[in-house]
């Protein structure tokens, strides 16, 4: 004879395993607590488990500061020499043609006084316009090529000729006549042990100490139009030029 099941397991068929038509056990160990008494609602179940959410770190990039200028960006430095080279050129030329004149001319005027003769009128004059002429054309041919050319165009004889420009960091346009003799002005901190000078080899954006004091750089040429809807200005330079 079967014994019958327990009470408070329903559902049971004879041995007590699942009868027909019944499920097995649900997700929780154990059958339902039954309402306590004298409750109409039934008791709490457990909420289900769920894995805690992983936890959060820093995003890696917090740990690096931006990215540096890219020197790719900037004229290198031997375009630089070359382009104050061919600039030295005109000044040369005026200096031993004008030298040539004037030496010539007093030898020939000591070669007439040796001779008994005294110098001319128009003898000095001609030593004293030509010594004035040069002097003038020391002063007026950086004026024009660094000050009015430079400044109002970026480029110099020798950067037309390297293809190169001198801008501001800032704007990105040329700095204008004072400014730029400013600058020219200010090579002269570059000379002292020419440390100025060969600054460029190692400097981020490849600027002298004149660059960094009137915050310019030296960008190939001609330089891009920045594209519309590009964005912002890239860590190599107020706008995207082509690297050289």
């Amino acid at each position: 004879m079967t014994a019958p099941p327990p009470p408070g397991m329903p559902g049971y068929g004879p041995g007590y395993g699942p009868g027909p038509n019944t499920f097995g056990p649900g997700p929780y160990a154990g059958p339902a607590a039954p309402y306590p008494p004298g409750s109409p609602y039934p008791p709490a179940q457990p909420a289900p488990y769920s894995a805690p959410h992983p936890a959060t770190y820093p995003s890696p990039q917090g740990f690096y500061g931006p990215p540096g200028p890219n020197p790719n960006a900037y004229t290198p430095w031997i375009d630089r020499v070359l382009a104050s080279v061919i600039d030295q050129i005109p000044i040369v030329v005026i200096f031993f043609v004008g030298y040539g004149i004037l030496m010539a001319t007093m030898v020939s005027a000591a070669s007439s006084r040796d001779a008994g003769e005294e110098m001319s009128g128009p003898v000095a004059a001609l030593v004293l316009l030509m010594s004035f002429a040069m002097f003038v054309a020391a002063i007026a041919y950086p004026a024009w090529n660094y000050g009015y050319r430079q400044g109002t165009t970026g480029q110099s004889i020798g950067k037309k000729v390297m293809k190169f420009k001198v801008v501001s960091e800032k704007t990105g346009q040329p700095i204008g006549f004072g400014l730029s003799l400013l600058r020219q002005i200010a090579h002269i901190l570059d000379g002292f042990l020419y440390i100025g000078y060969l600054m460029p080899l190692w400097d981020a954006k490849r600027q002298t100490i004149a660059d960094k004091l009137m915050t310019t750089v030296c960008l190939p040429a001609p330089v891009p139009a920045p594209v519309p809807g590009a964005g912002p200005p890239t860590a190599a330079g107020p706008y995207p030029y082509p690297p050289r």
